[in-house]
């Protein structure tokens, strides 16, 4: 499993979420709730997880849509 990006933008993670499923890579989203526990609602970012295998071909995605700086 290798991260693929970071943010605490709700609408953006869920694009993401829908490009990546459209292409057939599954995703796994950390950290959902610890912002939450923490007392701060969004202020610990959400991590986007795909599989080793999936990393390069979701990050060429992310880049070809414009958003590959948000890729780490």
């Amino acid at each position: 499993m290798r991260e693929l990006l970071r943010s605490n933008e709700i609408v953006f993670l869920s694009w993401v979420e829908a490009l990546l499923k459209s292409e057939d890579i599954e995703i796994y989203a950390l950290d959902g709730h610890m912002s939450v526990l923490e007392g701060s609602a969004g202020a610990i970012q959400r991590r986007v997880m795909v599989a080793d295998e999936d990393y390069e071909r979701a990050k060429r995605l992310l880049e070809e849509a414009g958003e590959g700086d948000r890729v780490v």
